[in-house]
């Protein structure tokens, strides 16, 4: 892989990871169009690369990324007078509520996590399958034509609570299948619930980055038990190291786009973007243009 190809699949990456567009199936359909083979290294490169992407929200979030709520764990006169058990189960509860950002943002990543191990195999079969991208494609974007529609009543409760964070994990899961956006799927799982599109989209973002993060973590993990691929890694170290700047860089932009752009729209326009582009693709591959197989 040329820095070349890294800087384009990079690009495509940060541009679309956090747009309801999927990113997956964009750097797919970007290697068949480039004639990128995909080699151990390049499967590996489209993972990594996310850290890039993952740090984007971190940076334009950090203040709330990092802020705990005020609460005081060890309060003695909070539980003076109490037996241990009754001391145990509040100090428990307090520290559940003084880091429930990130409570809720784990049971949202339980899903994913689970079927992502029973059905890892099978989902790398899926991902070199350009048809199943085209498909998903298009049945997604009819979707996001009446989308806004469905779930126009957000309540006045806006508190992400444990149950509304499990739903929109369950949503995620959809998007293990290719050409499904990770970013459409938790969005609307968090509109199903009533969110707003704004907190539905902000909470789709904070959990991309453990998602995305374990998903990138795990396959560098397979990659460095074996050494001839731990030595194809350091060997590409240069290539990895601009394509996770260039998603850095490029995700930033994407992420202040987007929130504007679906706050004021929707996304309408993503839905007949997706169309359009998965009519092209099917139009491509039934030509023999495009190979279905990357």
């Amino acid at each position: 892989m040329s820095n070349f190809e890294a800087i384009i699949v990079a690009i495509v990456e940060g541009l679309t990871e956090f747009l309801p567009v999927s990113s997956t199936g964009h750097m797919i359909i970007t290697q068949a169009l480039m004639g990128i083979e995909s080699t151990p290294f390049v499967k590996a490169f489209t993972v990594i690369i996310q850290f890039g992407a993952i740090l984007s929200v971190v940076f334009l979030y950090w203040k709330r990324f990092f802020k705990l709520k005020p609460v005081k764990v060890f309060d003695k006169e909070a539980v003076r007078g109490l037996g241990f058990g009754k001391k145990t189960w509040i100090y428990i509860t307090r520290i559940i509520d003084k880091y429930d950002f990130y409570w809720k943002l784990f049971i949202a990543l339980l899903p994913a996590a689970f079927f992502g191990l029973l059905l890892g195999d099978f989902i790398d079969e899926l991902l070199e399958n350009v048809m199943v991208v085209s498909v998903m494609l298009v049945i997604g974007g009819v979707f996001m034509l009446f989308v806004d529609k469905w779930f126009n009543k957000p309540s006045g409760n806006q508190k992400m609570s444990w149950q509304r964070a499990l739903k929109i994990g369950f949503f995620q899961t959809i998007a293990m299948i290719p050409g499904v956006s990770r970013s459409f799927a938790t969005i609307v799982g968090g509109m199903s619930t009533k969110l707003t599109r704004k907190n539905a989209a902000e909470f789709s973002f904070f959990l991309a980055v453990p998602t995305m993060a374990a998903a990138a973590g795990y396959k560098m993990y397979k990659l460095l038990k074996v050494p001839e691929y731990a030595i194809m890694l350091k060997e590409n170290i240069s290539v990895l190291i601009i394509g996770n700047v260039v998603a850095f860089i490029v995700a930033i932009g994407a992420i202040k786009f987007f929130i504007d752009f679906l706050t004021r729209h929707g996304f309408k326009a993503f839905g007949w973007y997706r169309i359009v582009v998965g009519l092209i693709l099917i139009v491509l591959l039934s030509t023999g243009t495009v190979s279905n197989i990357i």
